[in-house]
């Protein structure tokens, strides 16, 4: 049974959230109040640090250099101002708080890149199962379609069946009582 603050804390998390690392370069797209004009910034960095990740407060820190000088930015992961999360690649690294990066600059600052899969990455659960769930009305869909013609096609032999069927019975009686006549 929940408490009345986890209950809390699951309405406010989002139902799917990408899986972002320390050492990832992410671009999170945040949305910019300017006045009443709202539009969306692309915020590209390395993540340096991932806090709380199960949490509704999960927090990661990104870095990237602007006009030589180092710039870190903080989202909230369920935030309703980040719109989305995109992981655009993946490194190997042994922290999970990448503080010795602030240090270096230039070729000291390459982490060696791991391959992963970008799409089962950036693609949210949800979508992933809605695409499945269309995949599989549009198969349905066309059984049931292939289906409803076999049973028209069989309706449609029944019914000439049905049809011809008188005919063969007199058909049949006639060349009966041919048979009899012919035989007296």
């Amino acid at each position: 049974m929940q408490s009345v603050v986890q209950k809390i804390n699951e309405k406010y998390k989002k139902p799917a959230v990408v899986d972002v690392r320390s050492g990832d370069t992410v671009k999170v797209h945040q949305k910019i109040r300017e006045g009443n004009k709202e539009r969306v910034q692309v915020f590209q960095g390395l993540v340096i640090r991932t806090d709380r990740k199960g949490s509704h407060t999960s927090r990661i820190t990104v870095r990237r250099i602007a006009s030589g000088v180092g710039v870190e930015k903080s989202f909230m992961l369920h935030s309703p101002l980040v719109v989305k999360v995109e992981v655009t690649k993946r490194s190997k690294v042994r922290r999970n708080y990448l503080s010795y990066m602030r240090d270096r600059t230039g070729k000291a600052a390459r982490l060696s890149s791991v391959d992963f899969d970008k799409d089962k990455t950036n693609n949210s659960p949800d979508e992933i199962i809605a695409a499945h769930e269309a995949v599989q009305a549009e198969a349905i869909a066309k059984v049931a379609e292939t289906a409803a013609a076999l049973e028209a096609k069989e309706a449609e032999a029944q019914s000439v069946e049905a049809s011809d069927a008188p005919k063969e019975v007199l058909a049949d009686s006639t060349t009966a009582t041919d048979s009899k006549e012919s035989k007296d």
